[in-house]
């Protein structure tokens, strides 16, 4: 097994010990996303969409939103860490260094996006947000706050992943009823 064998498995190993239900099924829906997108994608690009939330597997090193005023800063902590983390996985594997500094890049830039690597993982975490985490997020949180992550995380997707999300289905009428006022609203801030 080469070290980025190893690196995807120890990824895989520390995001299943993760106490947020969604987050291996999240992580491996995001690589897909991502293939999907782009199916040539990589060696730093899929290492990065497998571990991009890392950090909330671990509990004593996730960062806590209630640290933070605001919830760009939050996320821009999240990735920040995750980037540390996967970076330290990607060292104790022995990946070369250009590799690692690629996916450090790219992780920390994942909720924010700004180049066209680093906006194709924004999208394939965003869209993967939509399809597997929301119906979770909605049970722990409730319709408002819900409502919000959901209007934050729609206004961050591309025009072409705004298509694919309003197309993504859910059997639950509450999480329907959520997504069609998602789009409304969001296409409503976009326009105005």
């Amino acid at each position: 097994m080469n070290s980025i064998d190893h690196v995807r498995k120890s990824i895989e190993a520390i995001i299943s010990g993760s106490s947020v239900p969604e987050d291996p099924v999240h992580s491996k829906n995001t690589l897909n996303w991502l293939l999907k997108l782009k199916p040539d994608a990589d060696e730093a690009l899929q290492i990065a969409a497998l571990g991009h939330d890392i950090e909330r597997a671990i509990d004593q090193r996730k960062v806590r939103r209630e640290d933070f005023e605001h919830y760009d800063q939050f996320k821009a902590a999240h990735a920040h860490n995750s980037a540390e983390i996967l970076k330290e996985v990607m060292l104790n594997r022995g990946v070369e260094e250009t590799l690692m500094e690629q996916v450090y890049d790219l992780v920390n830039r994942h909720e924010v996006g700004g180049d066209e690597r680093s906006d194709l993982l924004k999208d394939a975490d965003s869209i993967s947000y939509f399809e597997v985490n929301l119906p979770h997020y909605y049970n722990r949180h409730g319709w408002d706050e819900t409502k919000r992550r959901c209007l934050w995380g729609y206004k961050r997707l591309s025009e072409k992943m705004k298509i694919l999300a309003a197309k993504l289905t859910f059997e639950n009428d509450e999480l329907r009823a959520l997504m069609r006022i998602t789009i409304e609203e969001g296409q409503q801030t976009h326009s105005s």
